[in-house]
């Protein structure tokens, strides 16, 4: 069964991901080579599957984690180049930074914000479904 707030919820967070991913494109994306079998940035209607970066959040229950559930951003570079460490780390904290400062206009009064829990980066704050409106409902 469809739940429309949970695809609302989650399509205004694809939204500022894809807002990432294309800045992410804009500032590095001609430093590495791109993956063989990934097509230039914007040629394909999802940017998860074209040019360098790949974002994404997945939410967690987070059974045994510090902050609990979220959502766990994975920023990811794909190429067959190795990437220093300094410089992957460098583009992390951009991603992380610009996913942070945009959670309040994507999903304004929430309280939402990134921290890192173990290794990861999650989405923390109101994840609740209410106050939302499905746009084809207006």
């Amino acid at each position: 069964m469809r739940n429309i707030n949970l695809e609302n919820w989650e399509g205004k967070l694809n939204s500022l991901l894809r807002r990432v991913d294309r800045a992410l494109e804009e500032r590095f994306g001609k430093e590495y080579d791109l993956h063989p079998a990934r097509g230039a940035h914007g040629s394909a209607d999802n940017p998860q599957h074209d040019g360098l970066f790949r974002v994404t959040a997945a939410f967690t229950p987070g059974f045994g984690s510090r902050l609990g559930r979220g959502y766990v951003l994975q920023i990811e570079m794909v190429t067959l180049e190795t990437v220093p460490a300094d410089k992957a780390e460098l583009i992390e904290k951009e991603a992380v930074r610009m996913i942070g400062e945009g959670l309040e206009t994507a999903l304004p009064g929430r309280g939402l914000k990134v921290a890192r829990d173990g290794q990861l980066w999650k989405i923390t704050g109101d994840l609740s479904l209410s106050g939302l409106k499905d746009p084809d409902r207006s």
